[in-house]
């Protein structure tokens, strides 16, 4: 999900400014015929039209990628030697415009992009293509000519690519690249721990996924946070809801609008995965499902929402990365920067203030470009609650819809339990969500028909 791609490949040409920036149709027709095999071709000549036309590399979807800062970007070769990212669709004019396009997604503060260092043709590096093509048509050159410039850029991203704890192929199966993905993962609910990010340390394959991360201030990195948040109380109302109805983990989507000129992402509309976690056949027509309710209500993908039900309302190490990755994934669905918010909630965890449950929202930020190995850094989201004038008839449509979804499942709450010695779990649901009201007093009784069905289903 997430913003849809161009109707029409749309070029970009970041990094134009670089040595290794394509040449021109023309400009490269010219410089090979001028000169022929005979003469010494410049290190900047050396594009992958040149690579294609001397069968070096050949034409192929998915043959291209970047691995950078943990994550990892997929491109087709086109005949022309341009790029096409597999994700959005764009085509890129060279190595170091892609290259240069994708790290600033995951680091927006990174100036270049390194390309024939970075990207790697069925998982070599391009500046050794270019090397070959040079001892097999101009074996006397200087290799002064292809090492030009590129020391730096390898020895920069040597380190940003390689040599991380837990290998790329298998990071990428535990972590989350497709949004239904989310609600496929297994979580074990328990009374965890949090540690503190300073105590992490580089990536450990060892480490268990499932360890709960206390999350950082923007200004204890020396940050601000780049974006406001306005989410709607109706939103919360509906999101702790779902979470109450299970003991286990339950996911969803959050729908709203993002404002560039204010820098606002408003939240405007959960939308519960009415699926089981284990459920792969079900996720995708639900997923579909969501996609089109976006659509018809005209809002975009602005976040994600999952539940830990009897532990804190913090970030796993699972969570981070797929934080991450939505949060890549969103950005790279458009030319703007467009923030992911994540919000976890936490209904029946007794370290919780009195009954309502805690409500985390978080964001992810890169971990810093010289320990390209360690996490991401969880850290607070400052968020302004809006109340709704009344409840919408989507919002109750939508908590029937999952009443019934839950009535029959085995890790239904037991709702005339106690969850105190005073308090039961429905009057423990009631005041939760008292919590997220609208003005209009008339929800009380509009709710106490959800409530009748949930004792119904018991």
């Amino acid at each position: 999900m997430g913003s849809e791609p161009p109707l029409s490949p749309q070029v970009v040409e970041e990094g134009a400014d670089e040595e290794d920036e394509e040449l021109s149709g023309a400009e490269d027709a010219d410089l090979r015929t001028s000169s022929g095999r005979g003469s010494l071709l410049t290190r900047r000549g050396i594009t992958l039209r040149v690579l294609l036309k001397d069968s070096l590399v050949e034409p192929g979807d998915g043959v291209l990628s970047i691995h950078y800062l943990g994550k990892k970007f997929v491109g087709d070769l086109l005949n022309d030697g341009k790029i096409r990212w597999v994700e959005t669709g764009q085509i890129f004019n060279s190595p170091s415009a892609w290259a240069t396009h994708c790290k600033r997604l995951v680091n927006p503060a990174k100036k270049s992009g390194c390309g024939w260092a970075s990207v790697r043709y069925r998982g070599q590096k391009l500046v050794q293509y270019k090397t070959t093509w040079l001892h097999k048509y101009q074996p006397s050159a200087d290799m002064s000519l292809i090492s030009e410039g590129e020391d730096d850029e390898m020895g920069d991203d040597d380190e940003e690519e390689g040599k991380t704890a837990m290998p790329v192929e298998d990071k990428n199966k535990k972590s989350k690249p497709e949004l239904h993905d989310i609600s496929l993962m297994q979580r074990r609910e328990r009374d965890r721990v949090p540690i503190r990010y300073c105590t992490l340390g580089t990536r450990d394959a060892t480490r268990d996924p499932h360890t709960l991360v206390e999350l950082s201030a923007f200004s204890a990195i020396n940050r601000f946070q780049p974006f406001n948040v306005a989410v709607s109380s109706n939103v919360l109302l509906l999101m702790d809801f779902h979470c109450h109805l299970t003991t286990s983990e339950v996911v969803g989507y959050l729908g709203g609008r993002w404002d560039t000129n204010t820098q606002l992402l408003t939240v405007l509309r959960a939308f519960p995965c009415r699926t089981r976690l284990a459920d792969k056949d079900a996720a995708p027509a639900v997923e579909e499902e969501i996609c089109q309710n976006l659509f018809m209500r005209g809002l975009s993908l602005v976040g994600w929402y999952h539940s830990h039900p009897r532990g804190p309302a913090l970030p796993s190490l699972q969570d981070i990365d797929s934080q991450m990755d939505h949060q890549l994934r969103l950005q790279g669905s458009s030319n703007g920067f467009q923030p992911c918010l994540g919000i976890i909630c936490g209904p029946y965890y007794h370290g919780n203030q009195g009954v309502a449950s805690t409500i985390t929202p978080f964001w992810v930020v890169p971990p810093p470009e010289q320990r390209p190995n360690d996490y991401g850094i969880p850290v607070a989201v400052e968020v302004t609650y809006v109340q709704d004038n009344f409840l919408t008839t989507d919002v109750l449509n939508e908590m029937m819809l999952l009443v019934e979804f839950y009535r029959s499942a085995p890790d239904l709450v037991q709702f005339s339990q106690m969850w105190s010695p005073n308090t039961s779990i429905l009057d423990k649901i009631k005041a939760s969500l008292c919590g997220h009201a609208p003005k209009d007093q008339a929800y009380a009784q509009i709710l106490e028909h959800v409530y009748n069905q949930l004792c119904n289903t018991q």
